[in-house]
């Protein structure tokens, strides 16, 4: 009995030994993995801040085309070899604005689709959401837009950035759609829900130019 519990006391052991090493090798894998992904990270960072000039330089109205395109290669460079960092969302919303700005709306569109799958939060979100929004207006699929901008300021409360700008974009797509009623309801919940907002004069009036009746 004894030789029989000194042999499972050896091999328990020997168990033991094994399963401390996998756990610590399985620790130090992690660890590789944490710090691979931190270096990655940082490297996306360091891509998007090193495009930062081309970028400044492709945007505005006074924009050469040459310029504007450039910046839109090289975010989309940005894009394909750092997709997964967390710069990802930021570089695909400045080249969705790139592309709106040179009326390629469906592009443009694709690009703030993107920062939305890659997980923009907070502003980034609403903008980019907005975005879309902005993308049907200009090709006047109004119902469209409409969608897109109810995305937008779904959960956004009167303390909240953009909260104004986004039921504004809102209730102009439900105006422009042939909806009035609607368009009318959100102005007035702008009044109601943020009521010292600089914009109320401006807000009354475009209630008061609204069409009778509903549709």
């Amino acid at each position: 009995m004894t030789g029989l519990g000194e042999l499972l006391d050896s091999r328990g052991a020997r168990l033991a030994l094994k399963l401390a090493g996998v756990v610590v090798a399985l620790g130090l894998v992690a660890a590789a993995g944490w710090f691979w992904l931190r270096a990655a990270d940082t490297r996306g960072q360091a891509a998007l801040a090193g495009v930062t000039e081309a970028v400044q330089q492709g945007e505005g109205p006074l924009a050469t085309p040459e310029a504007r395109q450039k910046a839109i290669a090289t975010l989309q460079a940005v894009l394909a070899e750092h997709g997964r960092s967390s710069a990802a969302p930021q570089a695909a919303y400045q080249l969705g604005n790139l592309q709106y700005q040179a009326g390629d709306y469906a592009a443009a569109r694709a690009a703030y689709e993107i920062a939305l799958g890659k997980g923009a939060t907070g502003s980034l979100r609403t903008l980019s959401a907005s975005g879309i929004g902005y993308t049907w207006e200009a090709q006047k699929d109004y119902a469209t837009a409409v969608t897109a901008y109810e995305a937008a300021a779904r959960g956004l409360t009167p303390k909240q950035f953009f909260f104004e700008e986004a039921l504004l974009d809102l209730a102009r797509a439900q105006a422009l759609a042939g909806k009035p009623a609607e368009a009318r309801a959100t102005y007035e919940r702008l009044l109601k829900d943020a009521p010292e907002t600089r914009r109320a004069e401006d807000i009354r009036g475009r209630i008061v130019a609204l069409p009778s009746g509903s549709k």
